[in-house]
């Protein structure tokens, strides 16, 4: 029989990857690798603020890393700096101000690895409750602005030109993002969450042939991502978040071997 602990880290890590499927397309389709990078190393702050101030984990690091994006999208429209050097800009000053935060802190005990790489054992029920309702919520937000987003992606000019708003609904996806790396950051760890956002993504665009299938795919892969990472950390007794990101990587493998295969096929 399985204990409880696992139980609610299955149940926790099903949900994650619910919300990381849809988004992590996006991630993929619109080259925000480096983005996602930017707000998970801004949780680090969030996280310290948090202890700092006794406040909730998930609630800080959401509040952080909407402001890290948000200060995003207006240095973009107020310099002429590229946008991955804005992106490396905030990255590393927003991990280097929580470092700093942390030192200061000595009077409260820091799971640094369980920060960096989460821990998923240590789930509790408040924290499933966090993840379902927060899951459905942004998966519905997401619904609403999926026309404009993936027609902005696509191409701008033509999204502009018909009234979509396409500059809203990629600030509401940021906000969106903010939102997924705060209700997972304790199950998977903030150097890991991109990760889940890229790795089923990456597979499921190997092995579809259209941006609906692509998004049934990455859901798919994500949650056999945690089904065999959860499985494999229990058995082999190793860190539950990395094993699911391995888990990840191994599915993106195969689906290499797929297209490997197709092209000999046509050939």
């Amino acid at each position: 029989m399985l204990d409880d602990f696992f139980i609610r880290a299955l149940v926790a890590g099903l949900g994650i990857a619910f919300v990381t499927g849809p988004l992590g397309c996006f991630v993929i389709w619109r080259r925000l690798s480096y983005f996602g990078d930017t707000l998970a190393h801004s949780a680090l702050l969030g996280v310290t603020l948090a202890y700092t101030l006794e406040f909730n984990i998930a609630l800080s690091v959401f509040i952080i890393s909407s402001l890290i994006a948000l200060i995003l999208i207006q240095l973009q429209k107020r310099t002429n700096l590229p946008g991955d050097a804005l992106l490396g800009l905030l990255a590393h000053s927003s991990l280097a101000v929580g470092l700093v935060v942390i030192g200061f802190l000595t009077f409260i005990r820091f799971d640094i690895m369980g920060l960096l790489f989460g821990d998923i054992l240590a789930v509790t029920t408040e924290d499933l409750l966090i993840i379902w309702i927060g899951g459905p919520l942004i998966l519905l937000i997401l619904k609403l602005i999926w026309k404009p987003l993936f027609a902005s992606t696509v191409n701008y000019e033509l999204a502009e030109a018909e009234g979509l708003n396409p500059d809203r609904a990629k600030a509401i996806f940021t906000i969106l993002m903010a939102g997924i790396i705060a209700i997972s950051i304790k199950m998977v760890g903030l150097l890991l969450i991109t990760g889940m956002l890229i790795i089923p993504a990456a597979m499921a665009r190997n092995i579809s042939s259209s941006p609906q299938s692509m998004v049934i795919y990455s859901v798919l892969g994500g949650l056999l991502s945690v089904i065999l990472g959860l499985f494999t950390s229990l058995q082999f007794n190793t860190s539950s978040g990395p094993s699911i990101i391995a888990a990840s990587l191994f599915l993106f493998i195969l689906s290499l071997v797929k297209i490997k295969q197709s092209i000999k096929l046509k050939n």
